[in-house]
């Protein structure tokens, strides 16, 4: 391997690690200023007691967010509305979850938030060309 190739791909890296924390900073953005402002019209739902609608709103605020940033970017619809999904995915197997009694709405919340970060690495990797400009 030449100095090049491996600069090269330190390089790529490097920006794949930056579109992460890029996601991560306008996920964050996105659910706390759009809670605010929803605070301030009077929309907001509990976790004790609509955790369906709590979690699907916060997962639409992130998701708005990070759509924004992404489109901002110059990134495609494509890869937006997959990074969209890795916020409502978690939800899949957490409601029958919560539906059952096996989960609470706060461990829904705790768990989808977990669950987030591996998904929104998973598109990235799915995408990999245009996160980190490597070629296969």
């Amino acid at each position: 391997m030449t100095q090049t190739t491996a600069h090269t791909r330190g390089r790529n890296w490097g920006r794949f690690t930056l579109h992460y924390v890029e996601m991560i900073i306008a996920m964050f953005a996105g659910m706390f200023l759009l809670d605010w402002l929803e605070s301030l019209a009077g929309l907001s739902f509990s976790y004790e007691t609509q955790p369906e609608a709590a979690y699907l709103l916060m997962a639409l605020n992130m998701s708005i967010g990070m759509a924004a940033w992404m489109l901002f970017r110059g990134h495609g619809w494509g890869s937006t509305l997959e990074m969209c999904a890795a916020m409502f995915a978690p939800a899949v197997p957490l409601f029958p979850l919560l539906w059952l009694g096996l989960i609470d709405g706060d461990g829904v919340m705790m768990a989808a938030h977990v669950a987030m970060f591996p998904a929104m690495l998973a598109v990235m990797l799915r995408r990999l060309d245009e996160f980190a400009g490597c070629a296969h």
